[in-house]
């Protein structure tokens, strides 16, 4: 009888990956790195385990948002406090603090559980074109599609 592989934490190989966000969608974008952040390209996959690699995103204020999402849809945050919601548009978002706009969106596509707050942890998220993880060799990530 053929027993299903169940990877062990300490197994687990991680490489590092940069992907440059200049003109990439950020729905795009968070899909592929949250893809890569949970293992799901890997042929060890599970869902109970953290398999995936280290993404280190660079450009991020170079990300694109397709129709009107720049003037429309909202960042959203909450003090926690009654009356402590607050809504940011992404137009002001990407200007002030672009690193957060793409952490947002990895951030929604990962699981809700300390395993995706474990995976999100291995997300690196820098505005400009250069970033301190040289030592780790990346490899460079393509997207196939960019903005139109």
């Amino acid at each position: 009888m053929t027993r299903t592989y169940t990877p062990k934490a300490g197994q687990v190989q991680r490489d590092w990956v940069v992907i440059d966000a200049t003109d990439v969608v950020l729905g795009r974008l968070a899909s592929h790195a949250a893809a890569i952040l949970r293992g799901k390209n890997k042929p060890t996959f599970a869902p109970h385990v953290d398999t995936g690699d280290f993404v280190v995103i660079v450009n991020a204020e170079k990300v694109a948002l397709t129709g009107q999402k720049l003037l429309q849809k909202k960042a959203y945050r909450h003090s926690g406090y009654p009356g402590g919601l607050t809504a940011t548009s992404y137009a002001e978002l990407l200007e002030k603090n672009p690193v957060r706009a793409v952490e947002k969106a990895v951030r929604g596509m990962l699981p809700k559980n300390t395993l995706g707050r474990q995976q999100l942890a291995k997300l690196k998220v820098y505005a400009g074109a250069e970033h301190p993880h040289a030592a780790q060799q990346p490899t460079p990530y393509t997207l196939d599609q960019v903005a139109q």
